[in-house]
């Protein structure tokens, strides 16, 4: 991702040799896998979290027809043809998946595989003094224009990346700075890379693999690699880049050494999610991602298919021609054949219209029974982002006491239950479910208590009436005093003022008072409808959120406070982080398995004795959390976008849950373009709802996202990907020294411990794990829902006619 200007912080990285960005999932689809390490509880719990099954209509070889094109649904056409480019994108990805070399791939569980396409081994040989890692390429491996893969294109690759020579505009480069020297071995069939330091996700390197036409200069990198690739060596090549068409095309590779390309042809159409349901009915797709909407009409359209419904009845079962009862339709035909003239014709056009409607409809849904949906979830996860840079989230009690005060699971349970999919919140940052060292560490911030998060904003001085008290050390008469008074007299006049302009404008009036109240596409501040609210019709919205007051949760004299076990499971938790800190021996794991029970970390919980909000309930003011004369009020940025309901919704529950303890919101919803780029990136925003894809390498791809912010000269913020601008040195640390282990025990016990720690910070709250929803031909194999892995994509093709006899022979 590009460098953002922003108000109050900047995205460019700390240091041209340690960059990593990854793509952020905020409105689309993300595609890359999934994380290995996390967790804080002793013992191995990837096999009590499973991952959600692959849905991609798996098949022998044998099975699958040889020819024919496959349309593939994508966002957009790629803007660079270059995977390490700021503005690459999952196009890009897509592409250089299959006409690239990938030395490593991701299995079922996101696990890195070594890919024998390209490799016959790969492996580090010493470790004193330096690390070496020999690879060994397989000798039939060769780019489209006939040249062996050797070791000069490692070179190239190395020093386009390493960040030495900054001619090369790269977006990321992490483990490739840290390489000394790349060699031939005994033969041009190895290639000894030899580092400067150890480097534990060296199998990170050199995925997609380009040739040395493209990495050799600057002027190829930068430019050339952005619209062609000289060289390519997958089981398809680049045919073309229709533009004005908006497709890429692939077709097979004649030179490719491995078992051959089902499919003659891969195209690649940019179409936009919205317009997906409109593409499938018409017979223009065959493979595309969807959303939960075109999912239902599918599935529909198979439930009438079953019960030998066709789209003619389909359409009046549940379709525009639903509402047409029988006595609406004799009082219509009457009008339409009656003596009014005009209202004869304006019945008559439409009758035809919603005719028309129930045709394209009926159509519609017959095409779309063709097709299957396959699910599962996809290798990234929606977190609630809190912006700890300034204002009441600065404040870490605040921080946690809004994670207290979610609910996870039921925000998990309302996007995925019924899609039929796990439900169950991450429990980390750096993992998922099914991962071989998944753990959850969620216990280090603690789950859903109102009371625990109420108490905490009492001990960080939000109470009830604080809105009203004025800061210490404020006098009566004072001249700060005055000029608030000033203000507010000035203030009343102008409002004097416009009440009469109002007066004067007559029948105006009321569409201005229309266009002042809260909607979808504005700012609705929760606790503060505006009068005559009453009978807004926004869509998601609840009927009523919890009230926060004299009839609320949390009020009168009741002492909040940990129970004498949670007291005790905070000590037990804070003696088990002060031995991670000592080592991952022994000794930690130890003191893991003492604390196993242990439900948050020091400082999740409001010191004892700590007492819990006095409302004043004749005054509505009294009833707002505040401090220091300021109410507590947080602004919550969510995208406006069509593609965005889901989102939408789940910031809705948010909202809700918040109020329950006193929390107001503001939401401000924003365009879709302007979600990230403006708000997020830049910091404008106190919580907002993205997703991260995960990565099979956390040391080196979560690092940045996690990392402290640095003050830069100009007094911004350096904070790289971290968007919540919360981190901590001893994070930093754990990332590092996981990076540089060799020892994958213990790098994984450092990532885990690295992630209890970020749970605690209470910057980012992983709410759920996005599900993937795919809309395939019937007949479409080998593709779908691939899940944590990568698609195998000469193995995606149409199975062969049941009646076929014989089998071909397995290529």
């Amino acid at each position: 991702m590009s460098q953002i200007g922003a108000p109050r912080g900047r995205t460019c990285s700390r240091s041209p040799r340690s960059r990593t960005l990854r793509s952020v999932a905020t409105l689309t689809s993300a595609v890359l896998a999934v994380t290995v390490l996390a967790g804080c509880s002793s013992g191995d719990e990837s096999d009590e979290a499973s991952a959600a099954a692959q849905d991609n209509a798996p098949a022998a070889r044998d099975r699958v027809a040889d020819g024919g094109t496959l349309r593939w649904a994508v966002d957009a056409l790629p803007t660079t043809l270059n995977t390490f480019q700021a503005d690459a994108d999952g196009t890009t990805s897509r592409i250089a998946g299959a006409v690239l070399p990938a030395l490593y791939t991701l299995d079922e569980r996101g696990r890195p595989r070594l890919n024998p396409d390209y490799l016959e081994s790969a492996q580090v040989v010493e470790t004193e003094p330096k690390q070496v890692v020999l690879y060994k390429l397989n000798q039939q491996a060769v780019w489209s224009d006939g040249r062996e893969i050797g070791a000069a294109d490692f070179v190239a690759q190395w020093r386009a990346l390493s960040g030495r020579d900054t001619a090369y505009w790269t977006a990321r480069n992490s483990g490739y700075e840290r390489i000394e020297k790349i060699e031939r071995g005994k033969d041009d069939l190895e290639v000894r890379v030899t580092f400067a330091k150890p480097y534990a996700d060296w199998q990170s390197l050199f995925t997609p693999l380009y040739p040395k036409q493209v990495m050799g200069s600057p002027n190829d990198f930068n430019d050339g690699a952005r619209t062609s690739l000289k060289a390519t060596a997958g089981p398809f090549l680049l045919k073309t880049i229709d533009r004005k068409g908006g497709d890429v095309t692939l077709t097979r590779n004649p030179r490719w050494w491995g078992q051959q390309a089902k499919l003659d042809s891969l195209v690649l159409k940019a179409v936009p999610r919205a317009d997906r349901t409109a593409a499938l009915a018409a017979g223009s797709l065959d493979l595309a991602e969807i959303d939960r909407s075109t999912a239902e009409r599918i599935a529909l359209a198979l439930r009438d298919a079953r019960a030998g419904r066709n789209g003619a009845q389909a359409a009046l079962a549940h379709g525009p021609g639903s509402a047409i009862t029988p006595s609406k339709a004799l009082r219509s035909w009457a009008l339409a054949h009656g003596s009014d003239d005009e209202k004869a014709a304006e019945v008559k056009a439409a009758r035809k219209k919603n005719q028309e409607a129930i045709e394209r409809y009926a159509n519609a849904q017959d095409a779309l029974a063709k097709f299957v949906v396959r699910k599962s979830l996809e290798p990234a996860y929606t977190q609630l982002s809190l912006n700890g840079e300034s204002g009441p989230l600065a404040d870490e009690r605040v921080r946690r006491a809004v994670a207290r005060a979610i609910n996870r699971q039921e925000l998990a349970e309302s996007v995925l239950k019924p899609l039929g999919l796990p439900a169950k919140p991450p429990g980390s940052h750096l993992a998922l479910a099914g991962q071989a060292a998944y753990a959850d560490s969620s216990d280090a911030l603690g789950g859903q208590d109102t009371k625990e998060a109420q108490a905490l904003l009492a001990d960080a001085g939000w109470v009830p009436g604080g809105a009203l008290r004025k800061p210490a050390g404020t006098k009566a008469g004072s001249e700060s005093e005055k000029k608030e008074t000033e203000k507010k007299e000035t203030e009343k006049k102008e409002t004097e003022k416009k009440a009469e302009k109002k007066k004067e404008e007559g029948s105006t009036d009321a569409k201005k008072q229309a266009s002042d109240t809260a909607s979808d596409e504005g700012l609705y501040i929760v606790g503060d409808d505006k009068p005559g609210d009453s009978g807004d019709d926004r869509p998601g919205d609840s009927p009523a959120a919890p009230a926060v007051g004299a009839n609320g949760p949390g009020n009168g004299g009741t002492v909040l406070a940990p129970a004498p076990d949670a007291a005790g499971q905070s000590a037990a938790l804070l003696a088990r982080a002060e031995a991670l800190d000592t080592g991952t021996g022994s000794a930690a794991r130890a003191a893991q398995s003492a604390a196993k029970p242990d439900k948050g970390v020091a400082g999740a919980y409001a010191p004892r004795g700590t007492a819990a909000p006095v409302t004043v309930p004749d005054a509505a003011q009294a009833k707002t959390l505040g401090k220091d004369g300021k109410a507590l009020s947080l602004r919550f940025v969510l995208p406006s976008g069509p593609g965005s309901e889901s989102l939408r919704a789940v910031g809705d529950r948010i909202v809700r849950m918040l109020d329950a303890v006193g929390i107001r919101t503001e939401v401000t919803k924003v365009s879709d373009d302007s979600f990230f780029k403006d708000h997020v990136a830049s910091g404008d925003y106190d919580l907002a709802l993205y997703s991260w894809p995960a990565s099979a390498f956390p040391a080196t791809d979560a690092r940045p996202i996690f990392a402290k912010p640095e003050p830069a000269s100009d007094g911004s913020l350096l904070v790289e990907q971290n968007y919540s601008r919360v981190g901590t040195d001893r994070i930093d640390q754990l990332f590092d020294q996981a990076a540089g282990t060799l020892d994958e025990d213990e790098a994984r016990e450092l990532v885990r411990q690295a992630d209890a720690r970020i749970w605690a910070a209470a910057g980012s709250i992983p709410l759920y794990q996005r599900p993937q929803l795919v809309a395939a031909r019937a007949d479409l194999v080998n593709a779908g829902a691939w899940g944590l892995a990568a698609p195998r994509y000469q193995d995606i093709g149409f199975k062969k006619p049941e009646t076929t006899k014989g089998t071909e022979r397995n290529r």
